[in-house]
């Protein structure tokens, strides 16, 4: 397997290299990638660090409704998704055996938190439509963003950039009733700015229960914009209710893939939830060489769950606020760029679990019963950055940073009233340092070399005890990260590189123990080692007047195992690290004219992943072809239409997209690892705009 995919990679990279063979003097130049403005930093090349970027036109490569094919294009990173709602992003390895969700893992949207204090991560409320960019930091390289194990994803906000009003409409349908509409609004003038955005997304799903509906509103822009100051703000209101298939085992999903789980099928099991996020920022120079951006945001959200074994009903309410001082100064006559700014976030949870009386409701689904538990939570934390930049020689920089955190929270049982007792606990601060070297050989080309710690704080879920107490002996999970890589414009800039090497050991590992159908402990087990190379090469060759051919090739190969670990008596020290591949590799092709027709495809390459702590059981290796055609064009002046035909999973293959780790066997059969990904399915997109 490992030399057909040596060779899948070796193909790839060989096309991509071949453009620039056949013609090197039409080529048109890649234009520079520009990361956002709460970096040290103003672009990838010049930044020390392993940051994947998705474009725009990355985003909409395939159906509009689901970004992990694009996710999974930056080498390093693996997003897991079944049914929408259901996903896990994994970066190095870092997160892979959650059971549920993405955690360890930071994400904003602007300025705004996407990751609750119970450190879960939902990028789902937010539409690509609403997407200008995403930046995904690979390991804890950025203090300013809180030095989490695995990164930190960073979403930028679409803003009107031009002069006037716009409007659009998009419509996609598919197949297993996929319908996605939606319509925006721009107006931009000179002091102010408004978007808005609506849209409603629908599918039948492919599997039995598995329907979804959602629907979202969108609001954001900027105010009293002046040459040295701007006000920005931003909400966004989700209703979402989508039924719940779940995980099956391997005769159901060799045999019947389609097949819900059968207790999740009888009780008819979906989740239902309102989310809004809300955030205000205003960025201004302080002087000339100083500017400041600070934020406060409100988060809510209402989640109504219904599983066969109880009923779920949590509530949260989060706000914050975050500023930023940035500038330039020279310390001894060396130019010396900072960032210095302290980060507050906090949340307060409710939730309670009742009785599921599906069997007695006749057939009609989930129906409410005694109240089995109920608690509450709050939790807060500090973060305090800064970093530092200093241009040492006229071709070396040398950047630190360092982040402290302080995180406490307050566990409360209200029910049963017998363990009604309120519980503090604080960890100690944990200080993360970070050293990066830049060393530019030429004015397209960069070699950076970079050693940083990250911390993982548990989840509130994580530091109780089986009762249902606080465990104090919980630890955060640390490691540290090292470095070396590069960035290399080639070929009049018509062929852009990369290349990172990495090595990551992460001590006190925290294990979720599984003791009841949603009842976890945390452990911390012992220590896994995280390391591998990353690469990718984006090639533009204009191939005459007409035609133009993009093409980029991605892979990473890494070793992520279990040092040392001893779970309730069981050593699986050496083991493979169980919900990730250790190899992955994209490959894509875009052929674009200058009348308005495009054809794009794109391959990805997924190799085998441990089901189990114990490496018994396996994930079969898979590949995944997807094809786009499209013609853009004018209507009548300033009406603009665009007009798109896709396949995705070409070869109809048989794959898992999502993997339960560490799945609990039932008495009388089996676990229940696998969330089966689509057969080979179509959509059809029609877009219009007009310009006024």
């Amino acid at each position: 397997m490992i030399k057909k995919y040596c060779l899948i990679v070796g193909l790839s990279v060989s096309y991509s290299l071949s453009g620039q063979v056949l013609d090197t003097v039409s080529a048109t130049p890649l234009n520079d990638i520009y990361i956002s403005s709460f970096h040290i930093n103003d672009s990838l090349l010049n930044a020390p660090a392993a940051i994947g970027i998705l474009s725009k036109s990355d985003l909409t490569r395939n159906n509009n409704s689901d970004i992990s094919t694009s996710v999974n294009s930056i080498p390093g990173v693996f997003m897991q998704s079944a049914n929408f709602t259901t996903n896990r992003i994994s970066i190095r390895g870092i997160g892979a055996r959650t059971p549920y969700g993405t955690n360890k893992i930071r994400a904003f949207y602007g300025n705004i938190p996407l990751t609750s204090g119970d450190s879960e991560t939902t990028i789902d409320d937010i539409d690509v439509v609403n997407i200008d960019q995403v930046e995904i930091i690979k390991g804890p390289l950025s203090s300013v963003y809180g030095a989490g194990l695995g990164g930190a994803i960073l979403i930028s906000p679409r803003l009107s950039e031009n002069i006037g009003q716009r409007a659009g409409f998009n419509t996609n349908h598919g197949s297993y009733g996929l319908m996605k509409n939606s319509f925006s609004y721009h107006w931009n003038e000179k002091t102010t700015s408004l978007n808005f955005n609506y849209h409603k997304l629908e599918s039948d799903g492919w599997r039995e229960n598995s329907s979804y509906n959602r629907e979202g509103v969108t609001l954001a822009g900027e105010l009293l914009r002046k040459a040295n100051s701007k006000l920005t703000y931003f909400s966004n209101y989700t209703w979402l209710k989508t039924f719940i298939p779940s995980s099956i085992d391997k005769n159901t999903f060799d045999e019947n893939p389609k097949a819900a789980a059968a207790t999740w099928k009888a009780s008819k099991g979906y989740k239902e939830y309102r989310s809004v996020l809300n955030g205000v920022g205003y960025d201004f120079k302080i002087s000339r060489e100083i500017k400041n951006a600070t934020s406060v945001f409100i988060n809510y959200k209402d989640n109504y769950e219904t599983r066969p074994f109880d009923v779920l009903h949590q509530y949260t309410f989060a706000y914050g606020a975050r500023t930023q001082f940035s500038g330039n100064v020279n310390i001894a006559k060396i130019p010396t760029h900072f960032i210095v700014g302290m980060e507050y976030f906090a949340d307060d949870y409710h939730g309670r679990n009742l009785e599921n009386r599906y069997q007695q409701n006749n057939g009609l689904g989930s129906l409410e019963g005694d109240l089995l538990n109920a608690a509450t939570q709050q939790r807060e934390f500090y973060n305090a950055f800064a970093q530092m930049r200093v241009q040492i020689f006229k071709k070396m920089e040398i950047q630190g940073g360092l982040n402290l955190n302080k995180t406490r929270f307050n566990l409360k049982n209200t029910f049963p009233t017998a363990s009604n007792i309120s519980e503090n606990y604080t960890y100690d601060p944990i200080w993360s340092p970070q050293l990066s070297l830049l060393y530019k050989p030429g004015k397209l080309q960069t070699i950076y070399a970079s050693a940083s710690r990250g911390y993982s704080v548990p989840s509130v879920d994580e530091t109780l005890t089986a009762s249902g107490n606080i465990n104090a002996n919980i630890k955060p999970e640390s490691g540290y990260n090292y470095e070396i890589g590069g960035k290399f414009y080639f070929f009049s800039k018509t062929l852009f590189t990369e290349i990172a090497l990495y090595r990551m050991e992460i001590k006190d590992l925290l294990v979720a123990r599984r003791i009841g159908d949603d009842q976890y402990v945390g452990i911390n087990a012992g220590k896994t080692l995280h390391q591998g190379i990353e690469t990718s090469i984006n090639h533009l060759w204009s191939v005459n007047s007409v035609f133009s051919i993009n093409s980029y090739v991605s892979a990473s190969v890494g070793k992520y195992q279990f040092n040392e670990f001893n779970d309730n008596g069981n050593d699986f020290s050496g083991n493979k690290l169980t919900g990730v591949p250790a190899n992955k590799a994209n490959a894509g092709l875009t052929f674009n004219s200058n009348f308005g027709w495009y054809l794009s495809s794109d391959f990805l390459f997924v190799d085998h992943i441990p089901l189990n702590d114990a490496n018994t059981a396996y994930a079969d290796a898979y590949k995944i072809v997807n094809l786009k055609t499209g013609y853009r064009f004018e209507i009548i002046p300033k009406l603009q239409s665009n007009i798109a035909f896709g396949i995705n999973n070409l070869t109809n293959e048989h794959y898992a997209s999502l993997v339960l780790p560490n799945a609990v066997t039932p008495p009388n059969g089996q676990p229940r690892y696998y969330y089966p990904g689509l057969p080979i399915h179509y959509y059809a997109n029609i877009a219009v705009n007009y310009s006024f």
